[in-house]
């Protein structure tokens, strides 16, 4: 039985082993993964702070800047000597979403310092003989007559009425704000 003994004990020390080896290998792949996800993390913590820092940016620009100081219209095709050239992102702050691009409307100021869609929709009232509807406006703005479409053009409507640019008259019906003295916004 001398024999049968040694041979467990052998086979135990042999089994303790071969886990031991297994639990060292699981222990290297998580530590693979862990340093896998640190470098991952990392460049999320990166990007995430990009992205605060270029917000903090915006909005510091966006905050500096005033209706009475419009954008540097840029003509890139024919440079004039001698005078300065302006920035080729000059007028890009109209193109940014989701910060206020519409300025409350001020005595004397023309549709030209609002973002092209809203300058389209303000145009299109102009125009129109009488109030208009979002439905209406949709197509002559040159976008498809989709639900989405016409409550997404309704959302600026509402907007250009709140900033003092449109009136509402009665619940969906458009037009040009009578405190405007009736200056078309296409006059200059």
């Amino acid at each position: 039985m001398v024999v049968e003994e040694g041979r467990r004990m052998g086979s135990l020390f042999e089994e303790l082993e071969a886990r031991e080896a297994a639990a060292r290998l699981r222990v290297e792949e998580l530590e693979a993964e862990v340093a896998e996800l640190s470098g991952k993390l990392e460049l999320a913590r990166e990007g995430l702070e990009r992205l605060r820092i270029a917000r903090e940016t915006v909005t510091e620009v966006l905050r500096e800047m005033t209706p009475e100081k419009p954008a540097v219209a840029v003509d890139t095709d024919r440079p004039t000597a001698g005078e300065p050239v302006a920035s080729a992102y000059a007028g890009a702050e109209r193109q940014v979403f989701g910060v206020l691009t519409v300025p409350n409307w001020q005595p004397g100021m023309g549709a030209e310092v609002l973002p092209r869609v809203y300058r389209d929709i303000v145009e299109v009232v102009a125009d129109a003989p009488g109030p208009v509807r979002a439905k209406q406006i949709v197509p002559r703005i040159g976008l498809p007559a989709e639900t989405g479409k016409i409550e997404g053009t309704r959302s600026k409507l509402k907007r250009l009425v709140e900033r003092g640019w449109l009136d509402e008259d009665a619940p969906g019906l458009f037009t040009l704000a009578r405190r405007r003295g009736g200056v078309s916004p296409n006059s200059r």
